[in-house]
């Protein structure tokens, strides 16, 4: 309790976006929880708010990658919106979930022959994103930032491609952010990222059973 008062004691505009942007996160949990197509329009307006968080915070990879996620967010509409099922495996057979139209994308897994690649891709992402966290930053937490920015990337994609498997991705992002946002001190997110822990494990579930519920 005594930790709460003196956050609330000494009030700041960071702290106020760390609200914000607490608020704004549940919201897109929740659509992302019931794979509802507008949790890309949330996904625009949340880099806003954590983009100048992280930058008064010192995390420059994450307050980089704001920049990606307003781009990921119209791929993923386009995506989920207009993507159809040819699009996707022949042989599996899905329908579609919180769709506002017909044909919208539907849940798939993960394919196999994807992972080396993308697992590939990921490595190359979190090297390249270290070293200009070491090179051209001041960023405490290089090893950290950058793992999650890489990883959050490949999540980001996976989820456009409306992957069960994402929820896996966001697992462990979300796990090793709430660890380093009480490091940075940003309670608010910590807690956010806390949430979205437990919810991923729900959410992967979730998906299956829609995924499933659909032969």
């Amino acid at each position: 309790m005594d930790v709460i008062t003196q956050y609330f004691s000494d009030f700041t505009w960071v702290k106020a976006i760390d609200m914000a942007g607490l608020v704004l996160g549940l919201i897109y949990l929740w659509l992302e929880f019931k794979a509802s197509i507008w949790l890309w329009l949330v996904s625009i307006i949340m880099p806003i708010v954590h983009g100048y968080l992280y930058w008064a915070r010192g995390l420059y990879a994450d307050f980089g990658m704001e920049v990606y996620y307003v781009l990921a967010a119209v791929y993923g509409y386009a995506m989920w919106r207009w993507a159809r099922r040819s699009s996707r495996n022949k042989d599996v057979e899905t329908q579609n979930f919180a769709s506002p139209t017909e044909g919208e994308l539907p849940i798939t897994r993960f394919p196999l022959r994807q992972v080396l690649p993308v697992a590939i891709v990921g490595l190359a992402l979190w090297g390249i994103i270290y070293w200009i966290l070491i090179t051209w930053t001041d960023s405490s937490v290089p090893v950290c930032d950058s793992f999650t920015t890489a990883l959050s990337m490949v999540a980001l994609w996976a989820l456009a491609q409306k992957y069960a498997e994402q929820w896996l991705l966001w697992l462990v992002v979300d796990l090793v952010c709430t660890v380093l946002y009480i490091y940075k001190q940003i309670p608010f997110t910590a807690a956010l990222y806390g949430f979205y822990t437990v919810m991923a494990v729900l959410g992967y579930r979730s998906w299956l059973r829609k995924m499933t519920a659909s032969h």
